[in-house]
């Protein structure tokens, strides 16, 4: 069973995080979406609340699963049995800055593989980061994130 994990805050669920989890399922028997808790970010939403908008999210999807972790990313993919990380890459600033983690990952689990996934154009620009800022400032982010993340926020 080939079986991957797609890491990261999802501190809210973009389209841009939608679009590369469709686009990855087809490649693997099984996806994990690995919501990281790190404890240097001021997050929006709690876990739990990001797990539930997740699992709305991909509510119709049996390939996926979802899960918290703390600690290093591999160890967690060493837990679960994924032997692929997938990476969303949405501009070259992202490129360098994952190729240097994947690099990193790969010295110390060498049979970890890293799949970087380019972002589709209309994505590229759409972050959680920036999400947040909009939101805080009570912006529309309604054409960032899936429908059902709006009765999350």
């Amino acid at each position: 069973m080939k079986k991957a994990l797609f890491p990261g805050s999802f501190d809210p669920v973009t389209k841009a995080h939608v679009d590369i989890l469709k686009r990855s399922i087809s490649l693997f028997d099984k996806v994990v979406i690995g919501i990281g808790l790190n404890s240097s970010k001021q997050a929006l939403l709690d876990p739990e609340t990001r797990k539930k908008m997740l699992e709305a999210v991909f509510s119709y999807e049996p390939k996926i699963e979802i899960s918290t972790y703390e600690g290093l990313t591999v160890d967690f993919c060493k837990s679960i049995g994924a032997e692929y990380m997938i990476r969303g890459i949405r501009t070259v600033l992202d490129f360098e800055y994952e190729k240097a983690i994947a690099q990193m990952n790969h010295a110390l689990v060498p049979e970890i593989e890293s799949i970087f996934i380019l972002s589709k154009p209309g994505y590229s620009s759409i972050s959680s980061t920036i999400v947040r800022d909009i939101h805080r400032y009570n912006g529309d982010i309604s054409q960032f994130v899936p429908k059902e993340v709006i009765p999350f926020l």
